[in-house]
């Protein structure tokens, strides 16, 4: 294997002086990618990426798009007996919104339909109370922007819109259909540049009028970081708004009741504020509070009040926090004698319903489930009723819609993906090893019958209390197929075991992350799995930080590594995108301790001349608005200058595609592309 001749890249003598360390920034000029010397060098990156020899690619893309025809379906939203549900076919490139109801299913909103360019995407939807009308958001080019619409449910008519500035914006309607909350940033001209995307407020807004009339409810003065939340009761009685600075793992909350005060100006009752706990309410239909909170119990328990006395001195247990699964979430059945709930968990990543009588919280069955997976999306009827519905999924089982019915104690399944496909015959096992510091960690480790070793891709995120549960991948199937193994290490800092698990990988503890994903390469090398030579690790966003980091503090133990949109450059990150919005989970170089722990890894600071890396691709979107690409291209050329072996530094940069969602068809290239890689590199050989 020959050195690939890299695109010239000048290093600028550029050293910040931080808390009295030296922190050299020599790429800080690919910051502007506005600065036609900046495009220059992107080009010949992109020439350099499509002239590398990846054999694999036309088989990757053919099976992964096979895989992906299996299609999907989401969960169903009732209003009375109006359904409202996403489908998307084997050969649509967006889910559809549909609702359904006695006079048949049609389309809502088709994002395909809207942009033929399959630029747009569907963000989120909110039918009224009544099932007449929908707010839905949508962005394009992958912006993530999200500008609200209403839509009449009964014609397809539009009703008002788009209002812009409303991303990340719950909708929260006032019963009749004719006003609803709803969360907006401040405009540009208001606040101070570079902090466009801070600064939201909750709004009420009465529909059919302007936007600039909204009357202000909430969030002035406050963080400028701050995201919200707002709900209404199903009789439009009581308010919930909840407010978190940034992504932190605690939040103030606060009730109202809409009779006692006009809903123009609320009168807030304080549930819990300057309290160190992620808790979030429910007002139940049988007039109590309940209250789903982290307070006092890492995973998670449920408890009851009067809306009247809200704050925690006032909270009964019902759920009580169990010791070995998290719970997840909770649904109301009450439509027979004896109401039950059903509750959520995920007991190391594996999902479980439990049932409860409702009153006492007393545990009397289980909720039988398919198999061994993931469960999301208890939802049952907003005015009760005897039925809820959840979504399944495994590795190899694509996501259904599954209904349960309290009166018969049967699960059934209600609705099927829409498309068949045929799975490669693979197990998955759930193994436990150690980290540095002795702690239990736990990975999903899937394959095809056989012995190692054999090119194994090590996956993770650990960030954001963000759980690793088991699901069906085209990817991971793909690539089994293949011939290797695709492992997942449930890392800490996510939220697999509860909120501690997610704090012992945060902050300061960040390091505990990064040895708990060498700990579990070093597991799958021991047990033979793999070997160095064969081994991949991936990630991507705080994952593609986790593998910048592994990299560079390994290089010995990784023959390759995908790192899509990465947080890199750990000391500058909150200048960009959302960066300032993730200081409660990394920390701020402003702050000298905090700067301590990120310096100590940042991976751009920690590439060294004369170190052979393992074979890198580094994947970014140019229209991220989350994680500026400029990381990724910061450390590929730190990286193509100081990597002293032959194998490959490259960089892969898509244009119209953000952070998220996407055309299933820009998936299936970018898949085709990364497996590809890795595959040349671990030594897997696709036909």
């Amino acid at each position: 294997m020959s050195r690939p001749q890299y695109p010239s890249a000048r290093r600028d003598d550029i050293v910040d002086d931080l808390h009295g360390t030296p922190v050299p920034d020599p790429y800080r000029w690919l910051e502007d990618p506005d600065d036609p010397e900046v495009k220059e060098w992107l080009d010949a990156q992109e020439t350099l990426f499509r002239s590398a020899e990846l054999e694999g690619r036309d088989h990757f893309r053919g099976r992964v798009a096979e895989l992906l025809r299996s299609g999907s379906v989401g969960t169903p939203s009732w209003r009375g007996e109006r359904r409202f549900f996403t489908r998307r076919s084997p050969e649509q490139e967006h889910p559809v919104l549909y609702v359904a109801d006695e006079a048949g299913e049609r389309v809502l909103l088709d994002p395909t339909v809207l942009d033929p360019s399959g630029l747009t995407t569907l963000d989120s939807y909110q039918p009224d109370k009544e099932g007449n009308r929908l707010a839905y958001q949508i962005s394009v080019g992958g912006d993530e922007e999200s500008r609200l619409y209403v839509v009449d449910v009964a014609t397809g008519e539009p009703v008002e819109g788009p209002i812009d500035r409303c991303r990340y914006s719950p909708v929260a309607w006032i019963p009749g259909g004719e006003a609803y909350y709803y969360v907006r940033r401040l405009a540009p001209s208001e606040v101070p540049a570079g902090e466009e995307q801070f600064h939201r407020r909750i709004y009420l807004h009465r529909v059919g009028t302007s936007p600039d009339d909204d009357v202000m409810i909430f969030g002035e003065g406050l963080e400028k970081t701050n995201y919200y939340g707002v709900s209404v009761s199903l009789d439009g009685r009581r308010l919930s708004i909840s407010a978190s600075r940034g992504t932190a793992p605690r939040n103030d909350l606060w009730v109202a009741d809409l009779a006692a005060s006009s809903p123009e100006a609320p009168e807030l009752v304080v549930v819990q504020q300057d309290v160190d706990a992620q808790t979030g309410v429910h007002f139940g239909r049988d007039g109590r509070l309940y209250v789903f909170t982290d307070l006092g119990a890492s995973r998670g328990r449920v408890c009851v009040t009067s809306p009247e006395t809200p704050g925690p001195e006032h909270w009964r247990d019902l759920i009580p926090e169990d010791p070995e699964a998290v719970l997840s979430d909770f649904a109301i059945l009450d439509g027979m004698p004896e109401p039950v709930l059903l509750v959520g968990w995920t007991r190391h990543a594996i999902g479980e319903i439990s049932l409860h009588a409702l009153e006492t919280g007393e545990r009397i069955g289980d909720v039988p489930l398919p198999g061994l997976g993931s469960v999301g999306g208890i939802l049952e009827r907003p005015e009760g009723g005897h039925e809820a519905w959840f979504s399944y999924t495994d590795d190899i089982t694509p996501t259904a819609v599954f209904r349960y019915d309290a009166l018969t104690g049967e699960t059934t399944l209600w609705e099927a993906p829409p498309g068949s496909v045929e799975v490669p015959e693979a197990t998955t096992e759930q193994v436990v090893y150690r980290s540095k510091d002795g702690t239990e960690v736990r990975m999903l480790v899937t394959s095809r019958p056989g012995s190692g070793p054999r090119p194994t891709i090590l996956y993770g995120y650990g960030g954001f209390g963000v759980p690793m549960n088991p699901g069906f991948s085209a990817t991971t199937l793909a690539w089994v197929e293949a011939g290797g193994v695709y492992a997942v290490a449930q890392l800490r800092g996510g939220g697999e075991e509860g909120e501690q698990w997610h704090r012992d990988g945060m902050l300061g503890k960040k390091q505990n992350v990064f040895d708990d994903l060498h700990a579990a390469a070093e597991h799958l090398i021991a047990t033979g799995v793999t070997s160095k030579d064969r081994l991949a690790i991936s990630g991507g966003s705080n994952g593609g930080l986790l593998v910048g980091a592994a990299l560079t503090q390994r290089p010995d133990l990784y023959a390759a590594v995908v790192c899509s949109a990465p947080l890199l450059d750990m000391i500058r990150y909150e200048k960009f995108g959302l960066g300032a919005t993730w200081n409660v989970e990394y920390g701020s170089a402003d702050v000298p301790e905090e700067f301590a722990w990120l310096w100590s890894y940042s991976p751009y600071h920690h590439v060294r001349e004369g170190v052979s890396y393992p074979a890198t691709l580094f994947a970014v979107f140019g229209s991220d608005t989350r994680v500026h690409p400029l990381h990724a291209w910061k450390t590929a050329a730190a990286l193509q200058h100081a990597q002293a072996g032959d194998r490959p530094i490259l960089l892969r940069n898509e244009t119209e595609v953000g952070h998220g969602a996407r055309a299933v068809s820009r998936s299936v290239e970018l898949v085709a592309d990364q497996l590809a890689f890795l595959a040349r590199h671990t030594g897997l050989k696709v036909s």
